[in-house]
């Protein structure tokens, strides 16, 4: 995937990537939001979704410059073991819904893509999985919360503390983004 969003980026720009990763290391900006901000800027005008691959790639912390995307997920959880059955069950269910899902893990975070993103796992404290959805113009209702500022990739966010809360309808939810990102 982001081997032809490079290509893409490349094409619509100008710029080879290595410029792109060039202007972030050069702008000594550290943090990815700062980094997104720069690249979303008049100066430089890329979309969401370019600035946050050079934003990425320049930090080192997609799953492609890691060491393998088992130990960004194993990172994930370390000091957190209590959690990882909530997500170990949380993917068995998501892999069902077909065979294009694609698991994209991040170092906060495992992004739920099929043509685009759907949604993410992401154990924010040690006593919680925060799950984003991406279902636009759904109100909220029950456990599912608007993600608001939390994070600009989903519009809805479930807070899940134990396996238990992981029911048919969060289930519901998720398989419903997946399949409008088909």
């Amino acid at each position: 995937m982001s081997d032809v969003m490079i290509k893409n980026l490349e094409e619509k720009t100008g710029k080879k990537f290595s410029e792109w990763i060039s202007i972030v290391k050069n702008s000594g900006l550290q943090k990815h939001g700062e980094i997104m901000k720069l690249l979303k800027s008049d100066a430089y005008g890329l979309t969401h979704g370019y600035a946050n691959l050079v934003a990425h790639k320049a930090k080192e912390t997609d799953a492609g410059s890691a060491a393998s995307e088992d130990s960004l997920v194993d990172d994930q959880y370390k000091g957190k073991e209590v959690l990882r059955p909530i997500y170990d069950g949380l993917i068995a269910q998501i892999q069902k819904f077909g065979g294009d899902v694609e698991l994209a893990p991040k170092r906060a975070y495992v992004s739920l893509r099929r043509k685009k993103q759907f949604g993410l796992i992401q154990p924010s404290t040690k006593t919680r999985v925060d799950i984003g959805i991406n279902i636009k113009g759904r109100e909220a209702e029950g456990s599912l919360e608007i993600a608001g500022s939390w994070n600009a990739m989903v519009s809805h966010r479930v807070k899940i503390t134990e396996a238990s809360q992981v029911t048919d309808e969060v289930i519901g939810w998720l398989k419903e983004a997946y399949e409008s990102a088909g």
